[in-house]
């Protein structure tokens, strides 16, 4: 039995079951007029042998017999030393990053190449959400300190430059930011750190067994858009017949996703795809086509990016060809010059839909941009930046004024259905890590160039 299952992390007690376990923090213990509790029992102030008596024989400072509930322990004299030397310090017992006046909270931006940009927004947005709920008092008498991390070089680089934060700087949680190209680097980091990590940005969240309990991830990643992708079609009385042939270049994760894509296609009985596929950095649409459109397969599910989905689009058009396409990892805009041959028969999966955001949610993320003048560009990236941090802010407040980073993922994982107004509802549990566990599937007005939606939210979890 640990003790915290009834006093609390806190050693405060907390009433369950018509049980009022007692206050266990060294002050209440040991208060020199003694203790009288709601039953009328009462007693002297406990002494360290007294305390001791407790835990092993079941009695108070005056011989009172405890509650049944309450598990008569034998430990070792080592064991009592060091529980009792830690009751003494409980009630000052704090996780890095928080005083009674303030929470301190980081985030992470690259600060290198085409990715400067994106980091500068994300940490425009973050700090202005924080300025803005500072302005209005914080939470629970405590206001924000942000602290901000450049991902910067290669993933070594970025883990010591967070390495040198932590141990430089008292950090109590991240919001936000980053991660992309660092996963297998940062992701260990927050649980060897015990830091919890709210909604960073990447497209391969880690979420392997056993669960990394720090990281909160609010959108779904490529193997969860494709799992959507398959879905669709597995309803879709277009594309539940046609036999799939997956075309991908030779990478560990492109072997993640092809086994997603596998486990969904027999989950949702489909015939058993074929694959092809090919080195890295030698992609060949001629090449690829020759070989594989001799296979009698007319569905591409195409793990490539929007250039060579279209060089492929392109190819095929000269051999009057037209399969349908499955993308999940397409950016999508590049891709209504392809083909006319092509219109409605491309499909792509994506995390977010201008469905999701509420007018409530818009006038509040608007108002924030007008008045602290947010960069123009990276719009998306900013929209999930304020999103993580009103997850990170929620939690905090349903955690309560005693907070600690157990406190904060508990709350975090009591998140059910909890609307940002710009993404999808977030739900997280003990064993979910991923917010938003699905995704929308649209396909392309080549004629318009416009998306058109063909489904609704679609549910992967």
């Amino acid at each position: 039995m640990a003790c915290a299952t009834c006093h609390g992390l806190d050693g405060r007690g907390k009433p369950e079951g018509g049980v009022d376990p007692s206050n266990i923090t060294w002050a209440m213990l040991t208060k020199p007029y003694g203790l009288t509790h709601a039953d009328g029992r009462t007693h002297p102030p406990y002494t360290e042998h007294a305390l001791e008596l407790a835990i092993t024989r079941g009695k108070d400072p005056a011989g009172n017999k405890l509650l049944s509930v309450m598990p008569r322990y034998a430990m070792s004299r080592e064991d009592l030393t060091n529980l009792l030397g830690y009751l003494k310090r409980l009630d000052q017992d704090r996780d890095p990053g928080i005083t009674d006046s303030k929470i301190v909270i980081g985030t992470l931006a690259p600060t290198e190449g085409a990715m400067d940009g994106l980091g500068q927004a994300v940490k425009a947005v973050t700090a202005a959400f924080f300025d803005e709920l500072n302005s209005q008092g914080g939470i629970y008498g405590r206001r924000f300190e942000l602290k901000c991390v450049e991902t910067v070089g290669p993933p070594e680089a970025t883990r010591a430059n967070i390495e040198r934060l932590f141990r430089d700087e008292q950090i109590f949680a991240i919001t936000g930011g980053s991660i992309a190209g660092s996963e297998k680097e940062l992701v260990p980091l927050m649980a060897q750190q015990e830091i919890p990590l709210i909604g960073p940005l990447t497209l391969y969240p880690q979420i392997e067994h056993p669960l990394n309990r720090q990281v909160f991830y609010l959108l779904p990643g490529t193997d969860e858009l494709a799992r959507a992708l398959i879905d669709f079609a597995s309803h879709n009385a277009t594309l539940n017949n046609r036999r799939v042939i997956v075309v991908h270049s030779q990478s560990e994760i492109n072997t993640s996703i092809l086994a997603a894509v596998k486990d969904e296609i027999k989950k949702d009985r489909l015939s058993a795809p074929l694959v092809y596929d090919y080195p890295p950095g030698r992609f060949d649409a001629a090449k690829i086509i020759g070989q594989i459109g001799r296979s009698g397969r007319d569905a591409i599910f195409f793990l490539g990016d929007s250039e060579e989905a279209l060089a492929f689009m392109q190819e095929a058009e000269t051999l009057g060809w037209f399969p349908y396409m499955l993308l999940p990892r397409a950016s999508g805009a590049d891709l209504f010059v392809a083909p006319a041959g092509f219109n409605g028969k491309v499909y792509l999966s994506f995390p977010t839909s201008p469905a999701d955001q509420s007018d409530e949610g818009m006038k509040e993320f608007g108002a924030l941009a007008e008045k602290y003048k947010f960069p123009p560009h990276h719009l998306a990236a900013q929209i999930l930046a304020f999103s993580a941090a009103k997850v990170l802010v929620e939690a905090l407040t349903r955690a309560g004024k005693d907070l600690s980073r157990e406190n904060l993922i508990q709350a975090l994982e009591g998140l059910y259905e909890y609307r940002t107004g710009l993404t999808p509802a977030i739900t997280f549990g003990p064993n979910r890590r991923i917010g938003a566990m699905g995704a929308y599937v649209v396909t392309l007005d080549l004629k318009e160039k416009q998306f058109l939606p063909v489904s609704g939210w679609i549910d992967i979890d």
